[in-house]
Parts: structure tokens; C-alpha cells; sequence
């Protein structure tokens, strides 16, 4: 399978877990759902979040494999974000969408390990010393 169109899988596996994932930590309304769904599932959210995932040594060699066929597979240019962030956000996307075809228990140990060990707060950290930075050079 094309590695675009796995990425494209796991972009939906990876949506589907974090919506599935703020309902059940108890938002209720549709509108709080999207506003929170959209800090996890964003490219920059994906960025950070595979770039700890590497740092902490919690991908295989051939999750790391699939994550640069992914990250290189990918010429499209994103509006929204630097192209660097966008091939990386493609390659995390390929890896969730590999496991969710290969090995669905690896892909939940992934999806589990995200949440279950505060790489969000990670990724929060990140954006709000972003708008700190951003306020100081102004």
C-alpha cells in the first residue's frame, strides 16, 4: 500500500482514538470536543508528540522505518504549517496507520502510551512557551 494512503489510515485511526479519548475524559459538548481534539490531532501536535516518541526510544526500527518512508513520501505543502512539520505529522500518521494493519495491539500500546503518559502536557508545554516567546518579541 502506498505510504500516502496509509498515512491517510492513520490520520483517521489517530482522529478516531483522541475524539473516542476526550469524551470519555468527560467533555460533553461538540463544540469543547473540537476545540480540544484540534490541539492533539494537529500537525504540530504530531510533530512534538513523534519527535518525543523517537527521543524516548519507544519506536522499533521498523516503526522508524515506516515513519521516514512516510516522512519522505510526502511533497505536499501544508498552508497551515512549515514543511518540516508537515512530513513529520505525514510520517506519524503512517506509523499509527501501519500498526492499526500490522499489529493493532502495538498500535493501541502507542495510542495508550500517548495519554496514558502525559506526552499532551508535553505538547501543551510546547505551545504555550511558543505564545510566551511570541508576546516577548512583540
Amino acid at each position: 500500500m502506498n505510504n500516502l494512503v496509509i498515512a491517510y489510515l492513520g490520520d483517521a485511526v489517530y482522529e478516531l482514538y483522541i475524539r473516542n479519548y476526550l469524551i470519555n475524559k468527560g467533555i460533553a459538548k461538540v463544540k469543547e470536543l473540537q476545540q480540544e481534539s484540534i490541539k492533539y490531532v494537529s500537525a504540530n501536535a504530531q510533530r512534538r508528540i513523534v519527535e518525543k516518541l523517537i527521543d524516548l526510544n519507544i519506536l522499533t526500527e521498523e516503526e522508524l522505518d515506516v515513519f521516514n518512508r512516510g516522512r519522505n513520501a510526502s511533497s505536499h505543502r501544508s498552508k497551515s504549517t512549515d514543511i518540516i512539520t508537515y512530513k513529520k505529522a505525514t510520517g506519524f500518521e503512517c506509523v499509527i496507520g501501519y500498526l492499526y494493519n500490522n499489529d493493532k495491539e502495538r498500535c493501541n500500546y502507542i495510542l495508550d502510551y500517548i495519554v496514558g503518559n502525559n506526552l499532551w502536557e508535553y505538547v501543551e508545554r510546547m505551545f504555550s512557551m511558543k505564545q510566551i516567546l511570541r508576546q516577548l518579541e512583540e
